[in-house]
């Protein structure tokens, strides 16, 4: 069961570093089984209880799982596994379409933002003390907010969505509460919340976002906590629509002691409206972050929520980090009111490759999906072959179960370094691996 490994300690917190130190370390697998409570703890001369208390402690960390009589296992992402290890291996010569990364050519050149930002940080040193958030940044945000009707709540800045999002989970929920996300749906979330002790609820996923009925069904089944992506769904490309934003706020107004998170994903490379939910919940939360549009290393988000939740988020932070750096703020309320980023321009652009990638596997009888944001999903009936396939082929793709739990197959291409001459040989590749599927809802 454990190979050559052998679980060691009396007290149930030695069994608990024993264990995560040989999964940090790789002498025990994701996905390996652990002894059951009992035979541990005659192994090691100890009480069972010992040993359930060790494996309560292991799954609140998110580094184990329990399946009731199947036992407990390493999670298949344990929070101390090295995130390296779970890389798609990309040979040389393989295009790379899985990484999710925006296209470089349409990121804003920083140097003047940052260099003007420093300048004046020289004249106006930033001392402990101060303001967390930078007035100029809040003022913008909020501008940008009330433009896209989200409701009026104080500011706070993170650093970056998850940074967010694993902040507001946690000031508001305990490890055993249940979330209810989307499924398929942003991978580091999925790793994020069981690492967190949260039980995680599937919410199938369409076109135009969240499915009511799967989303009544999470609630009633005693979710505390639901997340929504807005636009540019992470993997599918889902955008929310007035149509479906209706329908969900009818669902929460019968929740309305519920947890709500949006993550704007899109902010800023789509050019569809929002229409956001905040607000048909006591205690909501509101995030846009500024990498995918600036670069993924301006780690940076701007939160907003009702003010019990914001208040919540600002105490904890000071007593951690103390503030995202005003410096930053300060290069990223320089790149917003400069206009680095033409959104229309960006938007454009990746739908042109969206839109153009669709139609053609379209043409080749593959269904696939992507209407916001940088990614395609396609349903496949066989993703390990399939990505083996196209491998071969040239063509290296995200594979989907690092995004779902109950949802169907598929594959995730990212768009981003595609050109007009890339969209037909990709398109061909994918249809030889994949073969024509039937129309089918990927939830």
């Amino acid at each position: 069961m454990l190979g050559e490994y052998r679980i060691e300690g009396r007290r149930a917190a030695e069994i608990a570093a024993s264990v995560e130190r040989a999964v940090g370390s790789g002498e025990l697998e994701p996905g390996q089984l652990l002894p059951p409570m009992r035979e541990l703890a005659g192994e090691l001369g100890v009480n069972p209880n010992t040993v359930a208390a060790a494996y309560r402690t292991l799954r609140e960390r998110g580094v184990i799982e329990t399946a009731g009589r199947r036992g407990s296992r390493v999670r298949p992402k344990p929070a101390t596994t090295a995130r390296e290890r779970f890389r798609v291996d990309v040979p040389p010569g393989v295009r790379d379409l899985s990484d999710g990364n925006p296209d470089t050519a349409l990121l804003p050149p920083l140097a003047e933002a940052f260099a003007r930002a420093a300048g004046r940080g020289d004249r106006e040193p930033v001392l402990y003390g101060e303001a967390a958030v930078e007035p100029g940044l809040a003022r913008a945000a909020r501008a940008d907010l009330d433009a896209d009707g989200v409701p009026d709540g104080p500011i706070a800045v993170t650093s970056g969505s998850l940074d967010a999002i694993e902040r507001v989970l946690a000031v508001h929920l305990r490890p055993g509460d249940a979330v209810a996300v989307e499924d398929p749906g942003w991978r580091s979330l999925l790793d994020l919340a069981p690492a967190m002790g949260l039980r995680l609820l599937s919410v199938g996923v369409d076109d135009e976002g969240p499915l009511p009925d799967d989303v009544r069904a999470a609630l009633r089944a005693g979710a505390r906590a639901l997340i929504v992506t807005d636009r540019a769904q992470n993997p599918t490309g889902a955008a929310v629509s007035a149509s479906r934003a209706r329908a969900l706020r009818s669902v929460l107004a019968d929740h309305p002691e519920v947890l709500l998170v949006e993550d704007d994903h899109g902010h800023r490379i789509v050019d569809l409206p929002l229409h956001p939910l905040a607000g048909a919940t006591a205690h909501w939360a509101f995030v846009r972050s500024a990498a995918k549009a600036y670069g993924p290393d301006l780690r940076l988000a701007v939160l907003t929520g009702d003010a019990v939740t914001v208040d919540r988020v600002l105490g904890r932070q000071r007593l951690g980090p103390g503030w995202v750096s005003r410096l930053l703020q300060r290069a990223v309320v320089r790149l917003w009111e400069d206009g680095a980023v033409d959104v229309r321009a960006v938007a454009a652009s990746y739908r042109e490759r969206r839109d153009a990638l669709i139609e053609t596997l379209a043409a080749r009888g593959i269904e696939a999906h992507g209407r916001s944001g940088m990614n395609v999903w396609v349903p496949v009936p066989d993703e390990t072959g399939v990505v083996a396939r196209l491998l071969h082929s040239g063509w290296a793709v995200a594979p989907g179960a690092r995004f779902r739990m109950d949802a169907p197959p598929g594959v995730r291409i990212t768009v981003s370094s595609l050109s007009p001459d890339d969209i037909a040989p990709l398109a061909d590749a994918v249809a030889s691996a994949a073969g024509p599927a039937p129309a089918r809802r990927y939830v």
